[in-house]
């Protein structure tokens, strides 16, 4: 008998995925379902009871998580003062999403409001040191419509 090929990306996965580290990153999956209603599909501990790694699907979307480990080169923002990487979350509701993830912990450094784009949209720094912005679309806006307003809303230079 023979076994059905493997997919190579398997189906509860999409082609890109964040894979955060995180210092506490146990914690960090509380702080996750807490925040975002993220739902724990896998997690492997090492013996010592650290995150080797973690599955969690937020949304339609998969996050992966794995505690910071220096001996491989894998530290976490707050190791390393701070990250470039900005995690973009599409939510139904971002106001509430936001108030949501601050109850649980995070921090705001963008209030929520309505953007030239056509989302509302704000940021916040999560307790892990990522940067994530969260936003729910509330216009659709063609490309050059979008430049339009890009460049209303834009102050001269």
């Amino acid at each position: 008998m023979s076994t059905p090929a493997t997919k190579p990306i398997p189906s509860n996965m999409s082609s890109l995925t964040p894979h955060l580290v995180c210092s506490d990153a146990i914690q960090a999956i509380e702080f996750y379902k807490k925040a975002f209603g993220a739902v724990e599909e896998m997690k492997l501990l090492a013996p010592n009871g650290q995150l080797v790694h973690a599955a969690l699907r937020i949304g339609d979307s998969m996050l992966m998580l794995a505690e910071e480990c220096p001996q491989w080169g894998s530290l976490g923002p707050k190791s390393l003062n701070g990250s470039p990487v900005v995690i973009h979350l599409m939510v139904p509701d971002v106001d509430a999403t936001v108030a949501q993830a601050i109850a649980a912990g995070a921090t705001l450094t963008m209030p929520v409001s309505d953007m030239f784009w056509g989302d509302r949209y704000g940021q916040i720094v999560d307790p892990f040191g990522h940067r994530w912005s969260v936003a729910t679309r509330v216009r659709d806006l063609s490309p050059e419509e979008m430049h339009e307003a890009m460049l209303k809303a834009m102050p001269s230079a």
